[in-house]
């Protein structure tokens, strides 16, 4: 059974946590660092999101992203998918890089968006490898030093972290090292990385009947903020559910979906699983990848499989197709 998508709110803030399978390296080397870092660049430009904090550790990852209209699947299967290509091809080597699947925790931004920026460029700290704020400052896999100054990367938000220090960049630069400082020994917050709410118990609605019952379940999809904001957002994603649960009450699965994007364009069903650049087969193939994703929920993982492409390879398939979407409707 094809897992749930996850919760993919507009406008929400989401720490991402990602490791090597094993907890084995996924870094060997600067030159592996930069290369994530510019597929990062890539993939947030692509999808329209941005960054506002972000470590590169041996064996693992953590980001925070703001989401703009795209899932944030479609950031991270184009990120983690291309870099996991890039990394297998240079050591060649083959089979999964990561384990599992990442982690996305949706944050109430106004709580939480000072704090996870301090606890994620922290963690070089914590690892113990990093004992003062000078060389953290110096640190080039973390967001910290583009905040002092020390270092430019134009995809990382940098006026609006320190706008919450002062109006001056001078004052909020000092004031935020502070902030750095005041961290310096909080360790490891389970707060900010771990916990979560699992889809179960009647859905999401029933989740909010265990939230009232202080009852906390672990799951995948994980939301940080206070009771309100888990509500707005269990709301959205109950909706959204709905949408997709809708469409399979009405029978419409892959098989279908095959069969209307073919009607469309007048072609074999089979031919949807051809590569075919630039014709009539490519359009097919993106608006099936488009409708499927964002219209029927089904996961990235099962249409990649489906099409014979590589998640990112998809992620770029669901962003044609919603051109090829416009004037176009899934159901008569």
């Amino acid at each position: 059974m094809a897992r749930q998508r996850r919760l993919s709110i507009p406008g929400g803030v989401y720490h991402i946590i990602t490791r090597g399978l094993n907890r084995s390296a996924i870094f060997k080397n600067r030159y592996d660092r930069l290369e994530f870092i510019d597929r990062l660049e890539k993939a947030l430009q692509k999808t329209n999101n941005h960054c506002y904090a972000w470590v590169l550790m041996t064996n693992h990852i953590h980001l925070l992203i703001g989401l703009g209209e795209n899932a944030i699947s479609e950031l991270m299967g184009r990120l983690l998918g291309g870099y996991a290509i890039y990394f297998n091809h240079r050591y060649k080597r083959c089979g999964y890089l990561f384990q599992n699947r990442y982690k996305s925790i949706l944050c109430q931004k106004e709580n939480y968006l000072l704090e996870l920026v301090r606890y994620i460029h922290l963690n070089p700290v914590r690892a113990g490898f990093i004992k003062t704020v000078e060389a953290l400052d110096k640190y080039p896999w973390t967001g910290h030093a583009v905040l002092i100054g020390k270092k430019k990367n134009e995809w990382q938000v940098k006026k609006e972290i320190l706008a919450h220090f002062h109006t001056k960049q001078a004052k909020a630069v000092k004031l935020y090292r502070e902030f750095i400082k005041d961290g310096w020994e909080l360790g490891k917050r389970e707060d900010l990385c771990g916990g979560g709410l699992r889809r179960s118990a009647g859905g999401w609605a029933g989740l909010l009947e265990k939230k009232k019952e202080k009852e906390y379940l672990r799951g995948d999809e994980r939301i940080l903020g206070e009771s309100d904001f888990v509500e707005r957002a269990l709301k959205a994603a109950e909706e959204n559910i709905k949408k997709t649960e809708k469409y399979k009450k009405q029978g419409w699965n892959i098989e279908r979906l095959v069969k209307k994007v073919c009607g469309i364009y007048s072609l074999e069903a089979k031919k949807i699983k051809k590569r075919a650049r630039g014709t009539e087969i490519s359009q097919a193939r993106s608006l099936f990848a488009f409708w499927g994703y964002k219209e029927l929920g089904i996961s990235g993982k099962e249409l990649s499989r489906y099409l014979g492409i590589s998640q990112s390879s998809l992620s770029e398939a669901i962003e044609r197709g919603e051109v090829f979407a416009q004037g176009k409707a899934l159901t008569d």
